[in-house]
């Protein structure tokens, strides 16, 4: 494994929601115009990325058309692309569209530098909330205790975590307990991210750093008790992953354009 020696710079985007058609929109926001503007603030901002991690509910309608629109979007920048499936995904239109990218599809392990970051599968067939089933964690401790990396990530689209947010803390990872107890059984685990939650969050657990990243369509307004969206706008995170297993990141927001949502639709 090559040495490395600069920060590895890692796109997170997730929750496009896209559908067949390019005029679809979920809350009244066409998703399509959404993540178009989140990709060009993306291409300004990040001109070579080492690595683009799309997180789950990639697809509102689970349509072969919208994956491989996506793919083809995201094909247009100079780095990997790794793939989640969240809820609102289907695995056979998401395998077809994304043929190509087979091995980079959750579950799945990448060697980048000095990290190891592995991606994993937290859907229920069928089921809103998230899970992750024995072979998921027996996967999750082989690959943990196989990484050759002396840095570790882990990504997945469920949130393990409650976010303080009554409704959307029905569907957080329902093994979250035995989730916590294999991680904390591999002490170069740095850092587990997500989606799914179409909000920022950024904290801390025993040292590893949890990070959540904005939709890029429509927010979930954070701390509600019931369904609500918020008006934050459309975005992506970046993450910097040093060599010595220091992180650095931030998340980025579309500016100057007026997002219309449907504040009143109570359900997605």
């Amino acid at each position: 494994m090559t040495q490395q020696l600069q920060p590895l710079r890692v796109v997170q985007l997730s929750d496009c929601h896209l559908f067949a058609d390019t005029q679809g929109k979920l809350l009244g926001l066409n998703t399509q115009f959404s993540l178009d503007k989140v990709l060009e603030l993306i291409r300004g901002e990040q001109p070579s990325p080492d690595l683009i991690l799309a997180t789950g509910d990639l697809s509102q309608d689970a349509s072969f058309e919208s994956y491989q629109r996506l793919e083809q979007a995201l094909s247009g920048f100079p780095a990997p692309v790794y793939w989640l499936e969240g809820n609102h995904d289907k695995p056979a239109p998401m395998l077809q569209a994304l043929d190509c990218h087979r091995e980079r599809i959750s579950p799945c392990v990448l060697e980048i530098g000095n990290w190891t970051i592995i991606m994993l599968d937290s859907t229920i067939p069928g089921e809103v909330p998230g899970d992750l089933f024995d072979e998921d964690l027996k996967f999750l401790d082989d690959a943990l205790a196989n990484a050759r990396g002396e840095h570790l990530m882990v990504c997945l689209h469920h949130h393990p975590v409650p976010m303080e947010c009554a409704w959307l803390d029905t569907q957080v990872v329902g093994s979250a307990e035995q989730f916590f107890a294999v991680i904390d059984r591999h002490p170069r685990v740095r850092a587990i991210i997500w989606g799914h939650v179409h909000q920022e969050y950024d904290d801390l657990r025993n040292g590893v750093r949890l990070l959540a990243v904005p939709s890029t369509c429509v927010q979930f307004k954070p701390k509600s008790e019931d369904f609500a969206v918020d008006d934050s706008n459309p975005g992506y995170r970046w993450l910097d992953l040093y060599p010595d297993g220091r992180i650095d990141t931030a998340v980025s927001r579309v500016e100057g354009i007026t997002f219309e949502v449907d504040f009143s639709v109570k359900g997605y």
